[in-house]
């Protein structure tokens, strides 16, 4: 008699056809995982494959534009609908346009970065959720721990000398302004104050990490799912910096690799997303991992402090509120006054 083989467990990782997310993806195929690869396209999917030389076995690419609602509810409608379990879910993907003189807006009108980074991944989670949960034990395929994890950065917390920098403004969510009056031009920003394109960007990436300790609170008891966010550190050449300055874009490693001492490649980062997806050691729910700004040689992970706001349970709760009140039913976009532009797929790092 042959013995029956234990499926092998199952991610989604959005943004995977470049930077952290495809070396998620090739982290956790090493693994012993499937992936099924969100993508905005999969045509540049098919080539990292290709350029990787992975398992097109352990692989499966779906397309997903975050930026649009539309799109979400699809992509999660065909995931839910499918056979195969799932065991975690990474969001990872995001927009970040520093140098923007004026404000893009998604299909359903909300500033491009908020809808992508976080609104489009909110909805996601509360689509797939479900499924994610399975049978409410916590375990799945293989005896694996189901995990939700999401990618945050150092720039958005002022616990961390990253999150303090004014330039354009430490990340200030204010009292949610901007969510509460709906989010539609001209509001652009959280706080309801006058836009700042890089603010923007850590502010979406706040909220990111707000929302995994909200979903601790909500979901982590009852479903047994382990929800955390991690920064990997700084992955300088991130394709996530392709939209900045060309001058920063060479300088910027060069200062973190020669002078800081903080720069972490994208196959590091991307196995150590595939830690907090799959690692003992990284059990614990509601937090936020982190291995530091500076790095070396065999450094370890600890559990880094979000920043008032960060971890302000009130803050979370009507964060969580208002997020499901403009993903519940998007507004339309009317007016050629409007620039929308499809979400630009990358990896979270800050």
């Amino acid at each position: 008699m042959v013995a029956a083989t234990s499926p092998k467990p199952q991610a989604i990782v959005t943004g995977a056809s470049s930077g952290i997310g495809l070396y998620t993806t090739a982290a956790l195929v090493k693994r012993g995982w499937t992936v099924v690869m969100a993508v905005r396209d999969p045509v540049k999917a098919d080539k990292a494959l290709n350029a990787l030389n992975l398992d097109r076995g352990c692989v499966t690419v779906l397309p997903l534009d975050l930026s649009d609602l539309r799109c979400v509810r699809a992509f999660a409608q065909a995931v839910a609908a499918g056979s195969t379990p799932l065991d975690a879910l990474v969001c990872n993907a995001a927009v970040y346009m520093p140098t923007l003189k004026a404000p893009l807006f998604s299909p359903q009108g909300y500033e491009l970065s908020m809808a992508t980074n976080h609104l489009g991944h909110f909805l996601l989670i509360q689509l797939l959720l479900d499924k994610l949960a399975g049978d409410g034990s916590g375990k799945g395929s293989g005896g694996v721990q189901k995990r939700l994890v999401v990618l945050g950065t150092v720039t958005a917390n002022s616990k961390e000398l990253g999150g303090k920098i004014p330039i354009p403004a430490p990340a200030d969510l204010g009292s949610l302004a901007g969510f509460a009056e709906g989010f539609q031009a001209p509001v652009t920003m959280a706080n309801g104050k006058a836009f700042k394109p890089g603010k923007a960007y850590k502010d979406s990436k706040l909220c990111n990490m707000i929302t995994v300790t909200e979903l601790h609170r909500r979901f982590h008891g009852q479903t047994g799912v382990v929800f955390a966010s991690l920064y990997p550190g700084c992955v300088a050449d991130s394709p996530l910096f392709r939209h900045s300055f060309k001058v920063f874009q060479k300088v910027f490693p060069w200062f973190q690799k020669t002078i800081t001492g903080g720069y972490v490649s994208q196959p590091m980062a991307g196995e150590r997303v595939a830690d907090v997806v799959s690692g003992e050691a990284f059990s614990t729910s509601g937090v936020h991992w982190s291995w530091g700004n500076r790095q070396r040689r065999g450094r370890q992970q600890f559990i880094q402090e979000l920043s008032q706001q960060g971890r302000d349970p009130a803050m979370a709760e009507r964060l969580w509120e208002l997020s499901a009140r403009l993903v519940a039913e998007p507004a339309q976009v009317e007016g050629k006054d409007r620039a929308v532009e499809p979400s630009p797929e990358a990896e979270a790092s800050g």
